[in-house]
């Protein structure tokens, strides 16, 4: 085989292992009252997607609620009180009895719109970014002005005492889709969503109530393993 052939075999074989790396993330059907969400998992953030796996093939989530809701921002479900909750019922601090060790894989995974990632605790009783065990968020967010996020990379410069900060292709991403990038650093982002979208927007757009509990309830009716890893 001559030099040429050699390295065009070597460069397709490469190419072959990315695209395959990449078609081999687990994914999750999440089914919910207002339309069908798919999820793909990072395999950068292992503890979480296993976590997610472990508790989506128990059906833990069958039943639960997104129970919190702010348009231009995100929803939340997972909390395990919201299965049988009476309307009014304020939700949010139904959990298990463990948390998550941070997997923070920020710049490569970040809070761009469809991004999922794991509710926390706050910084105060939380200061190594911990996990919630079952809780999760899907980013909608909004698009931000080039303003807008010069004043963001000095924040995310100064609470990281100047080791992190936004990259060309983040602030783009920022401007031209847009997420919640006040989040970055502090919260472990484990999937994104790959089909659905119109599904988060129509959910986030929704009527709630003054704790962010939708007056309507948008539940999720299942949740399924569709690939694995």
């Amino acid at each position: 085989m001559s030099i040429k052939n050699i390295i065009t075999t070597t460069l397709l074989s490469a190419c072959c292992i990315c695209v395959s790396a990449q078609e081999q993330r687990t994914e999750v059907m999440i089914e919910t009252t207002a339309g069908n969400i798919r999820i793909a998992l990072h395999n950068e953030t292992p503890a979480h997607r296993d976590n997610f796996v472990k508790l989506v093939n128990e059906q833990f989530y069958d039943s639960l609620l997104f129970h919190r809701v702010i348009k231009n921002f995100m929803i939340q479900g997972g909390d395990p009180d919201s299965k049988k909750a009476e309307p009014g019922i304020t939700l949010g601090e139904g959990t298990l009895g463990y948390k998550l060790p941070a997997e923070i894989t920020f710049p490569l995974h970040y809070h761009k719109r469809g991004a999922v990632a794991m509710a926390r605790e706050g910084d105060e009783t939380n200061p190594d970014f911990k996990s919630d065990a079952c809780q999760f968020y899907i980013v909608w967010g909004k698009r931000f002005s080039s303003m807008d996020m010069e004043r963001l990379t000095q924040r995310l410069d100064s609470a990281s005492n100047g080791k992190m900060t936004f990259t060309p292709e983040q602030i783009k991403t920022y401007r031209k889709i847009g997420g919640s990038p006040h989040l970055d650093g502090a919260y472990t982002v484990f999937g994104e969503v790959i089909e659905g979208m119109e599904v988060v927007e129509e959910i986030q757009r929704t009527d709630t109530d003054d704790y962010d509990r939708p007056i309507d309830d948008v539940r999720i009716i299942r949740a399924r393993v569709i690939t694995s890893k």
